[in-house]
């Protein structure tokens, strides 16, 4: 059965957590309080699971250090129907809410970053031997539980079907962010700023879902560069050295990339200027390089293991 202690967490933490449970649940029913198909008036969130550091414990909370590093707290939503998964339609407000909470009224400490699936989803992740899935459901504390349906056991792959997925997933998704980064480079060379920025933005999005897809075969369904950067960084501490956040300029940089997935496309005041692009390509072909030996690293570990 799944943990649902958190006594290893301060009791600032433990009451923290409540409220994010609080929230979620508010903002879900409030998505739903008008609902006329029945199978929206009939969904349902069958758990709420606690993963990442904050589990297993290691997190970090420095925010007065230099580089203020504060681990976020990773939840697993499970959800009663696959249409519920729908991260624009139906949890905008959720992440809206959860990011207000903790950026600007400040009543929440940490921040939250969180993934939805249904509970067949996690079942056949784990079925198919999917890392992720076997962590969340190892080390996972179950926040909130409809029932105490436990996850299916998990079936582990054989050393030479875990060598041959993480080999695919890199052969098809580093060459396709190189290509991304050829674009991106070609963009910065004619001076296409803000078409550059979506570039570099695919560029990044592409090569963190390669280091997740090959070290954990799963990848959120998501376009946040934060989201997706906080989730590979916990792969390999060297990703944590990619992007400068010491400086508010540095910090800066990174937000600007992020927007560009949305804002360079359709917002007529999105302004990025030549260095900064210049700045941010040095910084994309850093990630790329960092990415491939991750991948080379893990592909290596596991054809060692297969020798064995």
């Amino acid at each position: 059965m799944m943990r649902t202690d958190l006594d290893h967490l301060p009791a600032a933490k433990q009451r923290e957590l409540e409220r994010v449970v609080q929230i979620v649940f508010e903002e879900f029913e409030d998505a739903f309080a008008l609902a006329r198909h029945e199978w929206k008036k009939a969904g349902r969130i069958l758990k709420i699971v606690l993963y990442g550091s904050y589990a297993r414990g290691g997190w970090i909370d420095e925010p007065h250090t230099a580089k203020g590093y504060k681990s976020d707290y990773d939840l697993l939503i499970v959800v009663s129907d696959k249409r519920l998964t729908d991260r624009v339609k139906y949890w905008a407000k959720v992440d809206e809410r959860l990011m207000r909470e903790y950026g600007i009224a400040g009543s929440l400490k940490t921040p939250v970053n969180f993934i939805v699936h249904t509970l067949q989803e996690v079942n056949d992740g784990l079925a198919h031997g999917r890392y992720f899935f076997m962590d969340v459901a190892k080390d996972g504390i179950a926040l909130y539980q409809s029932d105490d349906t436990p996850f299916h056991q998990p079936k582990p792959k054989t050393p030479a079907q875990a060598l041959a997925m993480a080999k695919e997933y890199y052969d098809e998704w580093f060459p396709a962010s190189m290509r991304k980064f050829e674009f991106a480079r070609f963009g910065i060379e004619k001076g296409h700023l803000k078409e550059t920025a979506f570039e570099l933005h695919q560029t990044t999005e592409s090569l963190y879902h390669c280091a997740l897809l090959v070290c954990t075969f799963y990848t959120p369904h998501v376009h946040n560069l934060g989201f997706l950067r906080t989730q590979a960084e916990r792969l390999d501490a060297k990703l944590t050295w990619v992007w400068p956040m010491d400086t508010h300029k540095h910090r800066a940089m990174f937000e600007k990339l992020k927007d560009a997935y949305v804002k360079a496309r359709y917002s007529k005041h999105y302004r990025i200027s030549a260095e900064e692009l210049a700045w941010l390509g040095e910084r994309v072909e850093e990630l790329g390089q960092v990415v491939h030996e991750i991948c080379s690293d893990r592909i290596a570990e596991l054809e060692a293991r297969l020798a064995d």
